[in-house]
């Protein structure tokens, strides 16, 4: 690893945790005029998964251009046959693993990579491919870089090493100056999937008396719609589990990764979410007391319904767009305990 482009070099950084805040299954279509705070109110990001995800009929067969050996999440031993000639962007699956596909942009994951000199081999950066200095991206995170990477991981599985090769056109000329490459150099890069959280909850839809709380949707990509009932809002912490997956139990002291929607009961507005940003990690000792007793206790792979009164929340102070005296409800798909840190953005 001896140039590291500027623009890149959050890929290559670690920053741990961001902190915020964070039901049922469609039983009452018919009171959507209630409030049905908008599956969030933003438009979905787009997918690539499903039956539209054939990742074989995308790669290109290009492995005859290195020799590479290792196991996949180890620093690999790269051959290139260079000067390796690239008029179009192309990749193909080296190893494919067995674990789930990265099906949306959005999606967490932890890779690694190493990025080559397409003229003479030499490796130009990477990842540490170490364990413990693992970061948590997605594919969407490497398409604002080089949209060509985002592109050959796509639908890519857990356990897989992916081999790319960028035109010099797609890599682009102020990236390939800052890895002080010539202007028509293509770049070899080799991907692993080391790790790929769900994007939204995975388990069974549990029965809940919708009576006196907040009703939810689904969307097909999990994102939630929030229907808040005129009734008046519950004085107690109202926690009810919509979806209970089956994974690890939470732990009151935990870090979990989570997809969240947040909204205020009165103004049945959404105030936050982390839908079209992406997973967020929540240390559960720091965040306000109902969204941790709504939290420990639960699985990896649920998706909660969090009822929390103001002085469980934030108070008579309120805090961001939250206004003073609110009651909150939240939707949170519990997708992974202790997750990577995050890189810068």
């Amino acid at each position: 690893m001896d140039r590291v482009a500027p623009s890149l070099r959050a890929i290559l950084t670690s920053v741990r945790n961001r902190l915020e805040r964070v039901r049922k299954t469609s039983a009452a279509l018919a009171t959507l005029s209630l409030a049905l705070v908008a599956l969030t109110g933003c438009a979905a990001a787009p997918a690539f998964g499903g039956a539209a995800c054939d990742r074989a009929a995308s790669t290109t067969g290009i492995d005859d251009i290195a020799t590479i050996t290792g196991e996949v999440g180890d620093k690999p031993d790269v051959e290139l046959f260079t000067p390796v000639g690239a008029q179009k962007s192309s990749f193909s699956d080296v190893v494919v693993g067995t674990g789930p596909a990265l099906t949306s942009p959005t999606q967490s994951a932890v890779f690694e990579f190493a990025l080559y000199s397409g003229k003479t081999g030499e490796a130009v950066a990477g990842t540490a491919f170490d364990e413990e200095q693992a970061q948590l991206v997605s594919i969407d995170y490497w398409s604002q870089r080089v949209p060509a990477f985002g592109k050959a991981l796509e639908c890519a599985t857990e356990g897989s090493r992916v081999l790319s090769v960028i035109s010099a056109e797609d890599f682009g000329a102020q990236n390939l100056a800052s890895f002080q490459l010539d202007e028509d150099e293509p770049v070899v890069a080799v991907f692993d999937v080391v790790e790929v959280f769900p994007s939204k909850a995975e388990g069974a839809l549990q029965y809940n008396d919708a009576s006196g709380v907040p009703t939810v949707v689904r969307a097909a990509d999990g994102r939630p719609g929030i229907i808040v009932p005129d009734s008046a809002a519950p004085t107690d912490l109202v926690v009810q589990t919509l979806i209970r997956g089956e994974g690890e139990k939470v732990a009151d002291d935990d870090t979990v990764l989570v997809n969240y929607t947040g909204v205020t009961w009165a103004d049945k507005t959404v105030f936050d979410s982390s839908w079209d940003r992406g997973a967020t990690a929540f240390d559960l000792t720091g965040l306000i007391p109902g969204m941790t007793q709504g939290l420990a206790g639960q699985t990896v792979g649920s998706q909660v319904l969090i009822v929390v009164p103001p002085e469980l929340g934030y108070g008579e102070e309120g805090g961001g767009a939250v206004p003073p005296n609110s009651t909150l409800v939240f939707v949170v798909d519990i997708l992974g305990i202790d997750p990577p840190a995050a890189p810068a953005q």
